[in-house]
């Protein structure tokens, strides 16, 4: 076998194209998906027996079927009631119902490991269950949390591949349209996983120096992701 990668570079647009579109999916799914998942963990952790059990509902519900029937179901549910979305969108809110779910599960063991006593002074000093997330257990719980949520979020940006499957020009869908033009599947997909590589070890450094921003601690000990 021949390897012939000239053609596959002639379209290097397409590739960046596809590449940023794959970043920007990561981008706005980790924020959304984060969110997401942060409440459902508070819901779960809740006295409501209702918030806990729709929450563990949705968490069982996600991280029991594949992602590609999920967002199959978000692409034709969401056009048999008669709402019209870009592929960009569609794959948003896809991703985002995914990784939340995941994310709700990380947090929640976060939540866990701040010691009872923590939870009980906040409770003397008078703080509302959110004043005592928000004040007391939201940052050491990301902190403690925080190389799997970077993990999670790595996973999620490759995951955006499966976003193909209903037309979202991802770095994946360029792929395969290139390779159809050039007859260089190896090549092409060769390349593609280079550019994959990439965007995770991208990500990886943005979350270190991220961490190290927010941690302070984390930046004396000199941890790393």
């Amino acid at each position: 076998m021949v390897l012939d990668f000239t053609a596959i570079f002639s379209q290097w647009q397409l590739l960046i194209d596809g590449a940023l579109l794959t970043a920007k999916l990561a981008m706005v799914t980790t924020v959304t998906g984060f969110l997401i998942g942060t409440l459902c963990a508070i819901a779960r952790r809740s006295q409501s027996v209702f918030c806990a059990r729709v929450a563990a509902i949705y968490v069982e519900s996600i991280r029991n079927t594949p992602f590609l029937v999920q967002i199959f179901l978000v692409y034709f549910g969401l056009s048999s009631l008669g709402f019209s979305f870009t592929a960009f969108t569609v794959s948003v809110i896809a991703l985002t119902i995914n990784v939340g779910a995941y994310t709700a599960e990380i947090m929640r063991a976060g939540f866990e490991s701040i010691h009872k006593g923590q939870w009980e002074a906040a409770e003397t000093l008078g703080l509302t269950k959110w004043q005592q997330y928000w004040h007391v257990a939201l940052r050491p719980a990301i902190e403690r949390v925080y190389p799997s949520l970077t993990s999670q979020f790595i996973l999620l940006m490759l995951a955006s591949s499966v976003t193909s499957q209903i037309s979202a020009e991802e770095l994946t869908a360029t792929a395969n349209f290139i390779q159809s033009e050039t007859y260089r599947p190896f090549e092409t997909f060769f390349i593609v996983a280079g550019i994959y590589i990439a965007l995770s070890m991208l990500m990886r450094l943005v979350f270190w120096l991220f961490g190290l921003a927010i941690f302070p601690r984390r930046r004396r000990l000199g941890t790393t992701i």
